[in-house]
């Protein structure tokens, strides 16, 4: 990956770098031979070749000669990549590189050159059985989050919504005892117990909203929903923290202060958050299954119609889901040809045995399916919107529809 920041990061970008922390947290060395250098910014290319040429030489006393061989090798590797980089890029550069274990004995270099989503601050050498991917944990997060509560006198919800997912914090009972029914000084007594232990109901949700949100990065607002007029008392009351307050968007009709509340306070939010991820997502999703119910809707599902139809450019907009876990294989087989296979694995080498006549063929061509997709939308103008399988209408895209949709520019029939 070329060029790439924080501000400029893409959606394939994004997905492609996800995708490279998946299969390198999967990776395992023998011994101590897998080497991952972080490159800040700010260090000179040469101040880290020194470094590396220093620790190259400290490798000889390894006692192993396998892992000396080995631990050598990946330095090497690092140096020879190192030349083509006049400077760190913009957020830094990191190499991951060095001997996995496959099948028996056998061993296999991999080599990794990542430019991260956000600045790299500290320069890091570590020589291990895996690769130290601690300081990437986090940095693809979407830092756009909303507070959400949802209340009554009886009941509360407190969660956040990040990107795409929603996130329970606290559920907590009231506690506060209905109204009483008796006359007299009894019932005026207990109408004063009901609204103490409703003040305190109201102070602890609060408390738990200032400790779950006022100090939460990337906070956008809060918003607020319920049955009754509890959510509006609870705000106009002042019981909110001063900057929290600052910060609530509106509040909400919904019918329920549970988990499902949260899912419908969002829902009920949308207008408000029509440019988050999670409702432009759903608004596309719902697009296609409209155009789907039609019997002449502009919509396509299947690998191989959608395939056919971005290549007669009829695709306008290409659904893909982030869950797809699969590759897209060229094979040259003896008997059949070239073939162009969607498999749930890609080949451990350049070898495969034809699904068709079960000879093996030689593998051309091994790429991620999301990547392959992008790159078939791309020489046709399709815009490609990634489907986070954690909503509703994700997982529905992902297993209903095998992870791929489309929603076409004109009908092309049955």
């Amino acid at each position: 990956m070329e060029g790439i920041t924080g501000e400029t990061l893409s959606d394939r970008q994004k997905y492609d770098f996800r995708r490279s922390l998946e299969e390198i947290k999967n990776l395992k060395g023998r011994g101590t031979e897998l080497i991952s250098v972080y490159v800040p910014p700010t260090k000179q290319i040469s101040d880290v070749a020194a470094y590396l040429r220093e620790e190259f030489s400290q490798s000889s006393n390894i006692k192993s000669a396998s892992t000396r061989k080995n631990v050598q090798g990946a330095i090497s590797s690092i140096l020879a990549r190192l030349k083509y980089f006049k400077a760190a890029p913009a957020n830094g550069i990191i190499f991951f590189v060095g001997e996995i274990s496959t099948t028996g004995d056998q061993t296999r270099m991999v080599q990794y050159v990542l430019e991260p989503p956000d600045p790299i601050t500290t320069f890091l050498y570590r020589c291990d059985s895996d690769f130290y991917l601690e300081p990437l944990e986090g940095m693809l997060e979407d830092k756009k989050v909303y507070g959400l509560v949802v209340i009554d006198r009886s009941e509360a919800t407190v969660g956040i919504l990040r990107g795409k997912a929603i996130h329970v914090i606290r559920n907590l009972d009231s506690l506060v005892p209905s109204k009483h029914r008796m006359g007299g000084q009894s019932a005026q007594r207990f109408e004063r117990l009901i609204e103490i232990s409703a003040n305190e109901y109201y102070k602890k949700v609060s408390d738990i909203m200032t400790e779950s949100f006022l100090d939460l990065d990337g906070l956008q607002g809060i918003l607020v929903g319920g049955p009754g007029p509890s959510k509006e008392f609870f705000i106009k009351e002042g019981y909110l923290h001063h900057e929290l307050a600052k910060k609530v968007v509106d509040t909400f009709d919904i019918g329920y202060t549970d988990e499902y509340g949260l899912k419908e306070l969002v829902e009920k939010a949308k207008d408000k958050l029509y440019d988050l991820d999670l409702m432009r997502e759903k608004r596309l999703f719902q697009q296609f299954l409209n155009e789907l119910r039609k019997s002449d809707g502009l919509s396509v599902y299947g690998e191989d119609q959608i395939r056919n139809a971005i290549t007669i450019g009829a695709v306008d907009v290409l659904l893909v889901s982030e869950g797809l876990r699969k590759r897209r294989v060229t094979l040259d087989c003896p008997q059949c040809g070239t073939l162009e296979l969607t498999v749930d694995k890609g080949p451990d080498g350049t070898s495969m045995t034809c699904p068709r006549c079960g000879t093996v063929g030689t593998v051309t061509k091994d790429v991620d399916l999301v990547d392959d997709l992008f790159d078939q939308a791309g020489l046709m103008g399709t815009r490609v919107e990634l489907i986070s399988p954690d909503s509703e209408e994700g997982e529905m895209l992902l297993k209903a529809f095998g992870g791929i949709a489309g929603l076409l520019r004109f009908s092309i029939g049955g």
